[in-house]
């Protein structure tokens, strides 16, 4: 039964199922069971094997129909009744039992033999077998709820085959395509969605949520009403209404009678007897229910007035100022008896001291219980400071459709923190323990992700099941970590501002005092400084907080001289080992990977250190990092050590020393929530959960990275509030660059006179200077050529220009609670008004102008993607009539400070005069002037509401929310431009129901980039199709595109996803090889962590589709998945399906290659070791055929599959983040790798597709490293806007050198100049050198070092007098560092 979850990593030499000694010691195990109050202090050592999750059929469910099945032993030779059943959830299981028993004990009439199905079991083949053959001999079927669509098209085909045999089919909410199913005689729904009768609007409506309730009102009323008329139809109908109004009641009483009352009615051996059944007991749709409480509630006020009276209770119960906890419950768990697991949740609460309301539903919708039960409806206020959510669910909507605007109105104005805490559905107990992915991905999809699109934060898994009984029982200390955490977020609501206690956690990435205060796009202490400022204001005790926020990073870097004389951060706390063993109960834990505390992490050799500071309530720590980033052989582990005892220590002190009442992590991201354990759904040894103990969390995020959030929220419990990168501005152009596009302006005024041929040698020579004859084909200087080719020429060079021109970048860092200003706001504004919006109905600016001229854009842009000069400079006017037309609807809504006046007033006003128009008149003086109005308008009201969006501040209110205990609104993150529905930030920040993607207009533009993928590859290539395409899925840009990549792997196979009823995407169907047009391409495909965590759905979606496709009948040279799979099964002597596994990643809780880690720290020998780095960590196969496994290592399929690769491939999807701003895209990068693997050692070629503008590109990767760098390391718009940071902006600048030396690494595609010009820009100019180093001596250090290994390992070829400047410098700075003044 040991926790799997808890072996760290193994060294490569053990095998898989070889689990640490770790998992067998007494802690760790049965943590389900009821607490012991022994010591122990034991552990024991002994090591044996036990097998990974994938026991049995390697599904996610062990259990089988046989323990419910129940057969008769019919003494008296009654005839006998079968019913076959199949149910989501197991709590009609012991319901049902007991009732067919007790039936079995008393009928005279008939004697029953019942079998059970949970939806789950049918995955297995064998399960699914006996299903058939248990419908063939069965009286009656029941189905309630199947909504997840692959299975319940098995069971439609297994009922469909026996429906007119059967004598009765029920089926309660479910999907339309079973619900269609039900046959009472003469009543059936097959019309289901079809029919005019009301019955049938009612389920056309909306399937979902009101659905279900409308159907509670129709179940009240009907049978009623339908008593009374004469037809068998109305008779037939109303069983139906009353076989529902039984099955909610799920009592065994009720159940009893629903047996009886249909095999009388339709069973023909027990026609002629008069089976006696009572009417249904009608419990409360809506109520409050206690165990302990004489009936149920439906007014709170009755309730509370029991409660008050409870002789069981004790004083601090029933004191006014006790917290007070809603729960929401199911109804169908308390009427069938299966509620000890809310009764462990009551009874925790209570003993911790708490009140509780327990509220439940029959129906599928709470929000309307939520307002009327716990909402005071005299003051409108809540009545409880924190709500638990057991369900589940979504608030509205359940497994059906969900309605989110309606939760999240119901939840705002209930205003408290809102948790949703698990109980285990498709597994129990024990399979759950065992399973590294921990949660099932379906239940991920239904009860993690979807109750987080309504703010739901916590995902605590609180109850298991029993194999046996199917009955749910507490996960006691699940329970008592819900229950303390549910308490902990309703105290910020009662606590003073001034007592309350907050730990701001800032991340040093990597370790060196010039990172302290990392975070993506932000200015770490300057926003921490804003936010102390305004916590301030608010009455929060801030004591001591220095003047400036300068001098706030000299107080936590250190005392005054810290910038040069210690190479230390100020320490906050010494703690002794054993204070730390007292107060960390998994400290033993982290000894096998660590050595006895205190180690050299953190530590001075006696004592752990805590380093931060502490002003008044607020302590500003420094969250530890990994540890293992400078161990060349610890990265080579396939998965990821344990925390340190310094990154234990930490959080202990938080927790126990400090006692913070919220904990607030700074920015993204820390590596908390990327500790071991399992993916979703925690045990009590999961790292993530024991260190974040019992502290609410808050977490800043930025907003275009809702993947990795999502993780923060699932594995570290934080609210994750959303911040905006800085304001995007064109790249511009500088140098060379400016002076080409001057050349270029004169040789199309004067091509045509006798200058032409000179101004294009200067074009052709100066192109050369700025080094862009590696992107286009330039003739030599003094080549005689003809008028058209000079304007090929032209065309092309003005082509790459205005590329690097209107890249978009990030300037500067952004701060919390400043919003950008609305001029700076005009480049993000123009760059959404470049896309088309079809759901809308809005056509994108450049598509209007170009009509004016009556072009079309695309037309335009494949032009001048071929260096047709008219075209390229028709698409200059455009985005220049685009820029200026925006530019003047700003400022008409600006004042002279730039600040947005009230935009509502200012736009009615605009809209209302048709002439006035400030658009308008722009384009009156350009070649635009005749574009249509209408569009124009559509376009600019949509402009006007997202400007109103951008410059909205909400970052800082959102965070004073959360700290006071209050409801935190949900909204998406991803990129602003392609959704600007993800501003304003400051919102719980969550992803997308994982299920809903590909979407058809992703789908749509992964055809455009695929089809442009093989064209430039059969260009380069000499015609010929890439046989395998090696490329990675990131979670954050399947956010932000809706699955753009995930449906390229589809389209590169030649399958396409097919959306369900609700449109859910769990299918995918063959494209025919006539329609394809081309062969199928084989793919390897290496899973990001983040996106595995996030889309193991999808995952399990794209390996049933390459197996699918391997499988066809079809010739090799039109499918190389199939031609590589036959080969790969010959030479591993293994069947085609696992030879065509092809979708990879890390091992579960392990999250990327490492190969970045060894960059950014020098810890590295050769490419070599990085490329075993690779192979060993993302070599952990999915497997369709066995999900429950989870992922298994399979790196002989890998290294085959890789060694076929022709090209390499990422995507690149908005603006702000590129190449070499980040080290994860290098990190995945098999380039290199592939060609040591390939036979023939050819290089594949490497691809990049950028779909960050309207304009989609396929470039090589040497294409994109070098748009990148001229746009950003050697632009001075962008290393000015970084050095307005300060401290931060060095490390900024250092960080991109530092990607850029892991692109020489892993691809070999940095060219010599990209190193050449940046030592020309940071090095070689004295003043820039100077600033550099005084404003951030650490991370020049850091700069100065890696350029000197840039040379050192052979990517950077430069004189010797460069090399020993760089030398000289880099003992300077060190001796600057350590004090020593020459």
């Amino acid at each position: 039964m040991a926790s799997l979850v808890s072996s760290p990593f193994t060294l490569p030499s053990l095998k898989q199922d070889q689990l640490s000694s770790l998992a067998q010691k007494h802690y760790f195990l049965h943590s389900f069971l009821p607490k012991k109050s022994t010591n122990q202090t034991t552990t024991t050592t002994s090591k044996y094997s036990i097998k990974c999750a994938a026991v049995g059929n390697g599904l996610f469910t062990q259990t089988t129909q046989e323990v419910r099945r129940i057969v008769p032993e019919n003494k008296d030779n009654l005839p006998t009744v079968k019913v076959v059943y199949v149910v989501l959830e197991a709590q009609y299981q012991s319901s049902l039992t007991a009732a067919v028993q007790s039936l079995n004990k008393t009928s005279k009439f008939a004697s029953y033999e019942v079998v059970g199905y949970l939806v789950e079991e049918l995955r297995d083949k064998d399960a699914y077998k006996t299903f058939c053959e248990d419908l063939e001999d069965a009286n009656i079927f029941i189905g309630s709820l199947i909504f997840v669509e692959e299975l319940a098209l098995k069971v439609k085909a297994a009922v469909e085959k026996e429906r007119d045999r059967l004598d009765a089919v029920l089926v309660f909410p479910s999907m339309p395509e079973v619900m269609r199913l039900n046959k009472l005689g003469s009543f059936s729904m097959s019309q289901l969605g079809q029919s005019k009768s009301p019955f049938f609007q009612l389920f056309k409506k909306k399937q979902g949520a009101g659905f279900a309730d409308s159907m509670l009102k129709l179940v009240r009323t009907l049978p009623k009403v339908l008593k009374y008329l004469p037809s068998d139809k109305a008779q037939d109908a109303r069983l139906y209404i009353l076989s529902l109004q039984f099955w909610l009641g799920g009592s065994p009483d009720n159940l009893q009678n629903f047996l009886k009352m249909i095999s009388g009615a339709y069973v023909p051996a027990l026609k002629s007897q008069k089976i006696e059944y009572s009417d249904p007991v009608l419990f409360l749709d809506v109520g409050i229910w206690h165990p302990l409480a004489p009936c149920m509630y439906d007014d709170v006020k009755e309730y509370l007035n029991w409660y008050g009276t409870r002789r069981d209770a004790n004083e601090k119960l029933k004191s006014p100022d006790a917290p007070v906890i809603g729960l929401v419950l199911q109804r169908s768990h308390i009427v069938t008896g299966d509620e000890g697991h809310y009764v462990a949740v009551i009874m925790e609460l209570e003993a911790r001291g708490a009140k509780v309301i327990p509220i439940f539903a029959g129906g599928l919708d709470f929000s309307g219980p939520v307002e009327k039960l716990l909402i005071d409806p005299v003051t409108k206020k809540s009545m409880v400071n924190s709500v638990i959510s057991l369900t589940g669910f979504a608030l509205v909507g359940g497994p059906a459709r969900q309605d989110h605007p309606r939760a999240i109105e119901a939840l705002t104005k209930l205003d408290v923190p809102y948790l949703v805490a698990l109980p285990l559905v498709f597994q129990t107990t024990e399979e759950w323990l065992n399973s590294t992915l921990g949660l099932h991905p379906i239940q991920v999809a239904l009860q993690v992700a979807l109750p987080e699109l309504d703010g739901g934060m916590e995902p605590i898994v609180f109850s298991g099941r029993d194999p046996r009984t199917g009955k749910s029982h507490a996960l006691h200390k699940r329970v008592e970590q819900l229950c303390t955490r549910a308490i902990r977020w309703g105290e910020l609501k009662r606590k003073s501002k001034a007592e309350k206690k907050l730990a701001i956690t800032v991340f040093s990435f990597p370790p060196d005092k010039g990172n302290v205060g990392t975070a993506a796009y932000l200015n770490v202490f300057s926003s921490i400084y804003s936010v102390l400022e305004d916590l301030k204001r608010d009455g929060y005790n801030v004591e001591g907080l220095p003047e400036t926020s300068e001098a706030l990073i000299e107080e936590v870097i250190h005392d005054k001289e810290a910038q040069f004389s210690s190479p230390n951060l100020n320490v906050a706390y010494k703690m002794g080992v054993r204070e730390y063993q007292s107060l960390t109960p998994y400290a033993t834990a982290l000894e096998e990977n660590w050595g006895k505390p205190p180690g050299n992490l953190n530590s001075d050799g006696e004592n752990l250190l805590v380093y931060g500071k502490q002003y008044g309530n607020v302590f500003i720590g420094v969250q530890p990092t990994f540890g293992y980033e400078g161990d060349p052989m610890r990265l080579l582990f396939s998965k990821s050590a344990s925390p340190h005892h310094g990154f234990a220590a930490y959080y202990s002190f938080v927790e126990k020393i400090f006692k913070a009442d919220a904990v607030l992590h700074f920015g993204t991201h820390g590596s908390l929530e990327f500790m071991p354990g399992k993916q979703v759904g925690m045990s009590d040894v999961c790292y993530p959960d024991s260190l974040i103990g019992n502290i609410p969390n808050v977490y800043y995020y930025a907003a275009n990275n809702p993947s990795e959030a999502t993780i923060a929220k699932r594995r570290s419990y934080a609210n994750t509030i959303s911040y905006l990168t800085p304001p995007a501005e064109n790249a511009g152009l500088y140098k060379g660059l400016k002076q080409l596009s001057e050349l270029i302006s004169s040789y199309q005024s004067l091509k045509d006179t006798g200058r032409g041929q000179q101004i294009v040698s200067s074009i052709i020579s100066t192109a050369k200077q700025c080094n862009l004859d590696k992107d286009v084909d330039l003739p030599d200087e003094g080549e005689e050529i003809s008028a058209k080719e000079r304007d090929l020429v032209v065309g092309k060079v003005y082509s790459k220009i205005m590329e690097i021109e209107s890249r978009l970048l990030p300037c500067g860092l952004h701060v919390i609670g400043e919003p950008p200003s609305a001029l700076e706001a005009i480049a993000t504004l123009v760059n959404i008004a470049a896309l088309d919006r079809p759901e809308d109905e809005i056509s994108s600016l450049p598509s209007i102008l170009a009509e004016t001229v009556g072009r079309e854009i695309e037309d335009i842009y494949r032009g001048s993607d071929k260096g047709i000069l008219k075209d390229v400079e028709l698409l200059r006017q455009i985005t220049e009539a685009s820029r200026g037309a925006v530019t003047a609807f700003v400022e008409r809504t600006t004042n002279k400070n730039g600040q947005v006046v009230d935009v509502k007033d200012k736009l009615s006003s605009i809209l209302g005069f048709g002439i006035n128009e400030p658009w308008i008149q722009y384009l009156s003086s350009t070649k635009f002037y005749r574009a249509d109005r209408a569009k124009l308008r559509t376009m600019f009201e949509f402009l006007g509401e997202c400007l109103k969006l951008i410059v909205a501040d909400n970052e800082l209110g959102s965070l004073k929310q959360a700290l006071e205990g209050k409801y935190v609104q949900p909204g998406p993150g991803g990129d602003p431009i392609r959704n600007p529905k993800v501003l304003p930030t400051g919102k719980n920040i969550h992803a997308l129901d994982p299920q809903a993607i590909p979407t058809t207009a992703a789908m749509q533009s992964a055809k455009v980039v695929v089809d442009r993928l093989i064209e430039r590859q059969k260009a380069d290539n000499g015609g010929k199709y890439p046989e395998t395409v090696a490329l990675v899925l990131w979670g954050t840009d399947n956010i932000k595109t809706y699955g753009e990549s995930l449906a390229q792997v589809l389209w590169m196979i030649g399958v396409r996803p097919v959306a369900d009823t609700f449109g859910r995407v769990n299918r995918v169907e063959i494209v025919s090889l006539e329609e394809l047009g081309r062969p199928r391409i084989d793919v390897v495909v290496n899973c990001s962590g983040v996106f595995r965590d996030l889309f193991i759905n999808q995952m399990n979606l794209l390996d049933r589709a390459v197996k699918m496709v391997a499988e066809l009948d079809e010739p090799s040279e039109q499918n190389y998945v199939r031609k590589h799979a036959l080969e790969q099964a010959e030479t591993l002597g293994i069947g085609v399906r696992e030879a065509a596994t092809r979708i990879f990643s890390n091992a579960s809780g392990s999250y990327s290659s490492n190969i970045n880690l060894a960059v950014e720290n020098s810890s590295w020998n050769d490419e070599k070791q990085l490329q075993d780095m690779y192979l060993s960590r993302k070599s952990f196969a999915f497997d369709c055929d066995a999900p429950g496994a989870g992922m298994a290592e399979n790196r002989k399929v890998f290294e085959m599959a890789l060694s076929t690769a022709d090209a390499t491939f990422q995507n690149l999807d908005s603006s702000e983040i590129s190449l070499t701003d980040v080290s994860h895209y290098f990190d995945s990068d098999p380039t290199n790798l592939v060609q040591n693997l390939r036979k023939d050692g050819k290089k594949p070629s490497a691809y990049i597709a950028d779909t960050t503008t309207a304009n989609a590109q396929v470039r090589t990767l040497a294409e994109t490293v070098r748009l990148d760098a001229r746009t950003k390391l050697l632009n001075p718009k962008w290393y000015e806007g970084m050095m307005s940071s300060g401290y931060e902006g060095v490390r900024e600048i250092e960080k991109r050198l530092t990607n850029t030396v892991g692109w020489s690494a892993t691809s070999g595609q940095v060219d010599n100049w990209v190193y050449e010009e940046a030592n020309n820009t940071f090095i070689k100019d004295e003043e820039m050198l100077n600033r550099l180093m005084n404003t951030n001596p650490s991370s020049f250090r850091k700069l100065v070092q890696t350029f000197l290994e840039a040379n050192g390992r052979g990517y950077w070829e430069t004189s010797e007098q460069n090399i020993d400047m760089l030398k000289e410098l880099y003992s300077q700075v060190e001796d600057k560092i350590e004090g020593i003044d020459r």
